[in-house]
């Protein structure tokens, strides 16, 4: 009887070693349980994050200006109520209710809400100026 041949998966299962990796936590959590961090009077903010990402939730009102930054993250804007205006390389873009905008790392944009707003904001990796407190450009007063 011939025999089965192996196949390259099964070989290489054999000879390399797997990673152990750390295994991530399982998290299930209400917002309601974040507190709101008080950036300036227009704009508040609650973030969660995990091994290698960060989800932010971000109440802006209308008139709150995000001055011109950019970051080493990758990031989704989801606009759950309201809407923002956005400028990135030259252009003007308005992302509203259910819309979501995404920036590559390392853009310089800048954002104004246009009406009282609710975003849902996604980050790779998650933003240490956050997590450290040392963003002073959100901090400011308008």
């Amino acid at each position: 009887m011939p025999r089965a041949k192996k196949s390259a998966t099964n070989t290489l299962r054999k000879t390399v070693p797997r990673k152990r990796t750390r295994k991530s936590e399982v998290k299930y959590v209400s917002w309601k349980a974040i507190p709101l961090e008080d950036l300036n009077p227009l704009l508040q903010r609650q973030f969660l994050v995990g091994d290698q990402i960060m989800v932010a939730r971000v109440l802006l009102k209308k008139g709150c200006v995000v001055p011109e930054h950019s970051h080493i993250n990758e990031q989704f804007t989801y606009i759950l109520e309201g809407a923002l205006k956005f400028w990135i390389d030259g252009k003007e873009i308005v992302v509203r209710a259910g819309e979501v905008l995404t920036i590559p790392p390392n853009v310089p944009h800048k954002a104004e809400a246009v009406e009282d707003t609710l975003d849902l904001d996604v980050f790779n990796p998650p933003r240490a100026d956050w997590m450290e407190k040392t963003d002073a450009y959100l901090r400011g007063k308008k």
